[in-house]
């Protein structure tokens, strides 16, 4: 089986597709940014994963389905993604956010190949950053008064199972999307993975956090291990040379500004409501 798999690590749902091919043991080749195919149809959108040269998919649900992981109910999907709420401080440091971006490590194997994809890779970054801003000035979404409240159903279903994992003895879809999750927010360190912490009604979720990282211990994208036990090293970064690259496309996007905020618009149209 040959796996492409497009999307940044920064990503919750690219995150649960990469530990579900882990989790099977299914060799796969990433990439940071969008194959033609995937651009012209939905644009940044990611994950997008092709299987043995088929068409792109962008349904994580469905691609973790490929490798034989169970579905989960429309419910439970949607406790998933208000997890992710605490998404939208990311940009409130803009230092930070691009930061964190430029850092991300590039799988391309090839030398010039590499550069020139992080050099292009810094408009994926800027795409994020304004997307995430549209949404808070034009949808003005409620930020929870405590992010503490939207992991307590996760913590029930941790404490009602007998296994170490969301899914019994093995983690399961549920397992990977909410892990995906907390990789999202020990990227950029926001609210909600303070509340991870501190929470003290959050200790069952905080074992499985444990049992989680103990099992994706070679998981090469794996920032939770600085903020939970057992401690594990965080992902190698580009290196100088890379984030230079990436920073000097940064500097073009923003001296194109107007053109580029519009390829930004263009290209939000695209993404399946």
């Amino acid at each position: 089986m040959k796996v492409d798999v497009y999307g940044a690590d920064h990503s919750p749902w690219v995150q649960a597709v990469l530990l579900g091919l882990r989790e099977k043991g299914i060799e796969h080749e990433e990439h940071l940014l969008p194959p033609l195919a995937v651009f012209r149809k939905w644009g940044i959108l990611m994950p997008a994963v092709s299987i043995d040269g088929k068409p792109w998919q962008i349904d994580s649900i469905k691609i973790l389905e490929n490798f034989d992981f169970d579905p989960i109910s429309d419910k439970e999907l949607r406790l998933v993604q208000n997890a992710w709420q605490s998404v939208l401080q990311r940009p409130r440091n803009p230092f930070r956010f691009f930061a964190g971006f430029a850092r991300i490590q590039n799988p391309e194997p090839i030398l010039f190949k590499r550069y020139v994809s992080h050099f292009g890779f810094s408009f994926v970054c800027f795409y994020m950053f304004v997307l995430i801003n549209f949404i808070k000035i034009i949808i003005r979404p409620v930020p929870p008064v405590d992010y503490g409240d939207q992991f307590l159903y996760w913590e029930q279903a941790v404490a009602d199972f007998d296994g170490p994992f969301l899914d019994g003895a093995s983690p399961g879809t549920r397992d990977m999307l909410l892990f995906g999750i907390v990789q999202c927010h020990a990227s950029i360190p926001v609210a909600a993975l303070h509340a991870l912490r501190d929470d003290t009604r959050l200790d069952s979720l905080r074992r499985w956090i444990g049992h989680m990282q103990a099992r994706f211990k070679d998981h090469p994208h794996l920032y939770s291990g600085a903020y939970f036990e057992p401690a594990l090293p965080q992902p190698e970064a580009a290196n100088f040379a890379q984030r230079f690259i990436f920073y000097i496309g940064l500097l073009t996007l923003f001296a194109l500004f107007p053109l580029t905020l519009a390829l930004v618009f263009v290209l939000m149209r695209r993404v399946p409501r």
